[in-house]
Parts: C-alpha cells; sequence; structure tokens
C-alpha cells in the first residue's frame, strides 16, 4: 500500500489537484459548471435530459476524477491505495487506466439506472474503488499473512466459482455487501442527505471487477 505503482500515484495526484482547485481556486459559479460539466447526472439521458453539449458523453467517467470535499477525497484515496495498488501491480498502467474507465462506466451505468431521470448529481471514485476491491478478491485473498498478503499480485486468478468458494473471499463479500445493503436502507453513516452514498454505483464497480477482471489480467487464466 505505501510502496505505490506509478498509475495508482498519478491518478491520486490528478485527484488531489482538482479538489485543490475547487477548494482554493475556483468561485462559486466556476464550480457550478464543473459539476454539471464534470459530474455524472441521470437526468442527462432521459427524454427530458438538461445536457446540449457533449457532458454526456464525457461525465460518466470524469465524475470519477471529482469529489465533494476533503474527508470524501481521502477515504477513497486509502482504499485506492489498499486496493488499486495490488491491481495495478499484476496489470499494468495501460490495463490499469482502461480498467479504470470502464468501472466508472459501470458504475455509472447502474446507478443511472436506478435514478433514471433525476436530477442528482454523483461524483467520487468509490465506484471505480468497489470494482478494484472486486478484482482483488479474485487473486490477492488467497496466501496468509493477511488480507491481502505481500507478493498477493502474483497469485493465481480464481475462477468465479473457486473465489466464491474461498473462505476469505466469502467472508469479504459478506461484509462488503452487508454494509452496502446496510447503506441503501439508510443504516449506514453519511447514507442520507446531501452527502448520501452511491451504493448503485459501488455495487455496479463491484460486479464489474469481480466478474471482468480476467479479461484484463495478464498473469494467469482462471483455474
Amino acid at each position: 500500500m505505501f510502496n505505490l505503482p506509478t498509475a495508482v500515484v498519478v491518478v491520486i495526484a490528478v485527484m488531489v489537484a482538482i479538489e485543490a482547485l475547487q477548494a482554493f481556486v475556483f468561485s462559486p459559479a466556476m464550480l457550478r459548471e464543473v459539476l454539471f460539466q464534470f459530474a455524472f447526472i441521470p437526468a442527462r439521458y432521459s427524454a427530458q435530459g438538461t445536457a446540449v453539449d457533449g457532458a454526456w458523453l464525457w461525465s460518466p467517467i470524469s465524475y470519477s476524477l471529482l469529489h465533494g470535499g476533503w474527508m470524501h477525497l481521502l477515504l477513497n484515496t486509502f482504499w485506492l491505495a489498499a486496493f488499486g495498488a495490488v491491481v495495478a501491480r499484476r496489470i499494468g498502467a495501460l490495463r490499469f487506466s482502461l480498467f479504470w474507465v470502464l468501472s466508472a462506466l459501470a458504475s455509472a451505468g447502474l446507478f443511472g439506472l436506478m435514478h433514471w431521470g433525476e436530477v442528482t448529481v454523483m461524483v467520487g471514485a468509490s465506484g471505480v474503488v468497489s470494482g478494484l476491491m472486486g478484482a482483488a478478491a479474485r487473486f490477492a485473498f488467497q496466501g496468509r499473512g493477511g488480507l491481502i498478503p505481500a507478493g498477493s499480485e502474483g497469485l493465481p486468478l480464481l475462477s468465479v466459482r473457486d473465489a466464491l468458494s474461498n473462505r476469505s473471499v466469502i467472508t469479504f463479500l459478506a461484509v462488503w455487501f452487508g454494509i452496502n445493503f446496510l447503506t441503501a436502507f439508510g443504516v449506514a453513516p453519511g447514507s442520507d442527505g446531501a452527502t448520501a452514498i452511491a451504493w448503485e454505483a459501488h455495487v455496479g464497480g463491484f460486479l464489474f471487477g469481480f466478474l471482468a477482471f480476467a479479461l484484463f489480467d495478464p498473469v494467469a487464466k482462471p483455474r
């Protein structure tokens, strides 16, 4: 986690730079324009969509680099460092970049379906981070010495069936989905109000990472 691959460092640096601009440079009017242009807003894609420019095309990806404050960024950065590092070491920078884009799309896709036509704003890397968690669950929990032991990026890739038969993976899935289930019903901290947690994006990203990771993996095919 503390010896991060370059790809992860670059993403974190970009997110920090964007948050710094929002916090210290941009005016309120500029902040509103940034959100309108780069946040994911489901209403764009309905028949009465509010966007008339290209934001509908890039916002399902760009939202993943925006955050709603320093604490939001810090939390996502922590989990990105923990799970993104092991995935990036395994698949390399190019595949990691493609994985980021596609998991952002998957996260936005499920969130958009669950909030179709709503003028609600989603920002944050948590959907992609959830995708990285799902990807790590396919290989990183097999060894000893902790949840993600040293050198776990070289462990064999488990098939979906084998992963769902692994005790560590099952425990991780139960805890992860349990937390998001509680969030969906407003039980988890921060799961209501203006800072609502986009649990749908988490689920979309996680399912993509868990089910599709074999397409990105250069180390070994599933058994």
